[in-house]
């Protein structure tokens, strides 16, 4: 049902921004009364779902769910539609506008997109606000990972900078430190300040999902499963875990490694209820779990938004996800990072859905989709909108335009360049599904 949903999603996702960029081309193209014979969803080789006509376009859904297109008279696109370029131009036609005209035309949907994500993201923050976790507030520190502990950070620690730049958030700071090349990290340990150098041998472990540290937080039994271990030997809500039979385990982490040399055991489980220390004995099973859930004891803070604030504020967040997207780029072309391994198809982008339909988590993701298909649909690759664009751009600096020869093999070009790439993304997801079958 988990894989279905997240399906679901993209989909509904994909579909969304799929129109809405198309629906960019084809508003420019009307308005400079360019004549437009299709407009689809997602691509109908042989044959559509779904079709109509009205007017001179032709409206559908196709059967294969890999985007979608607007098919505009007189232009060389994906179609290759080779005889239509050998008739006479006529004035309907996208050869006949003025080169503005046709500029506006090939990045309206890159437009669309980028007014699409922030109208989506000034609408979430408008609706449920921004919660979050100030690195501030993380007051025992932090834990070290496994990659945090290879560059010397400790349980404890208190992240203070970033290359010595303040930082707000708590969560996230990997993805920080990748994008922007950090080289330090400041810290504060048992009350003196210090430094950790951020060694280039950890990057590739970061880009593959390896964490420096999560907050440090205690172990506060915030509720109970059904017929909990716990419950039943007497714990209650509100008791603060401090111990498992003679181990001091002050700390939700240091809980979770120890409690499991206990599965099938009867053993004490000390706790602090009221200012009083008490201690159960529990007989833990295979699993060695009390079936209670921890409460976060660090503070997050919410900020709410009114219209008139929504909107700034959700182009700041469209803009700053565009800046940290293309800085993505150079990760993946840097061949020492090994980010090129983490590229993936439509099964990578399934997966960054949750697996239980959450409508503040779609929009945001949508936002973000919206962004990741603007700016690679405006990269000079040919058969790409930016494709087009540099050639435009190029007949408006040499006042030259290429010829339709040139330009039909360009198109192929870039046609077989963008297969390999989706083939490369797509064999990555493949690849990573086998591999992790493997090793369960």
């Amino acid at each position: 049902m988990e894989v279905v949903i997240k399906i679901a999603q993209l989909l509904l996702s994909l579909s969304i921004l799929v129109i809405v960029h198309e629906f960019g081309h084809f508003f420019f193209a009307k308005l400079f009364k360019t004549r437009v014979e299709k407009f689809y969803l997602f691509f109908d080789p042989w044959f559509s779902l779904f079709k109509f006509k009205k007017g001179d376009t032709e409206y559908g859904i196709g059967w294969l769910p890999l985007g979608g297109y607007v098919k505009i008279a007189g232009m060389i696109d994906e179609s290759m539609d080779k005889e239509a370029m050998k008739q006479p131009a006529k004035p309907d036609e996208f050869r006949s506008k003025t080169t503005g005209q046709r500029l506006l035309i090939m990045v309206g949907g890159v437009l669309f997109n980028l007014i699409l994500a922030v109208i989506i993201y000034a609408s979430v923050l408008k609706v449920w606000g921004e919660e979050y976790i100030p690195l501030k507030n993380l007051e025992h520190g932090i834990v070290a990972e496994s990659a945090g502990l290879d560059i010397g950070l400790q349980d404890g620690d208190k992240i203070l900078t970033i290359d010595n730049i303040e930082i707000e958030k708590a969560l996230g700071l990997e993805f920080y430190i990748l994008l922007n090349e950090a080289k330090t990290i400041q810290i504060e340990r048992n009350g003196d300040k210090t430094e950790v150098e951020i060694t280039n041998d950890i990057i590739p472990r970061l880009i593959k999902g390896e964490l420096l540290f999560s907050p440090r937080m205690t172990f506060v039994i915030d509720k109970f499963i059904k017929k909990a271990i716990g419950e039943k030997a007497g714990l209650q809500v509100g008791d603060r875990v401090i111990g498992i039979d003679t181990i001091s385990t002050p700390y939700f982490h240091e809980y979770t490694q120890n409690i499991v040399n206990y599965k099938n055991t009867s053993t004490d489980i000390w706790v602090i209820r009221n200012n009083d220390t008490l201690n159960f004995a529990v007989a833990l099973d295979g699993t060695a779990k009390l079936g209670a859930f921890n409460k976060f004891d660090f503070v997050t803070e919410k900020r709410t938004y009114g219209i008139i604030e929504a909107i700034p504020a959700g182009v700041k967040k469209a803009v700053k996800v565009g800046q940290d997207y293309l800085k993505q780029f150079k990760l993946i072309f840097n061949p020492e990072t090994e980010a090129y391994k983490s590229v993936g198809g439509f099964g990578a982008i399934a997966n960054i859905f949750p697996s239980t339909w959450d409508w503040q988590s779609f929009w945001n993701l949508t936002g973000f989709l919206s962004i990741m298909l603007g700016v690679l649909n405006i990269l000079p690759i040919p058969a790409l909108d930016g494709g087009h664009v540099t050639f435009l751009l190029y007949e408006i600096v040499t006042r030259r335009k290429p010829s339709d020869k040139f330009l039909e093999y360009a198109q192929m070009v870039g046609l077989v360049l963008l297969l390999a790439l989706l083939l490369f993304a797509n064999g990555n997801d493949v690849y990573k599904w086998i591999n992790g079958m493997m090793t369960k």
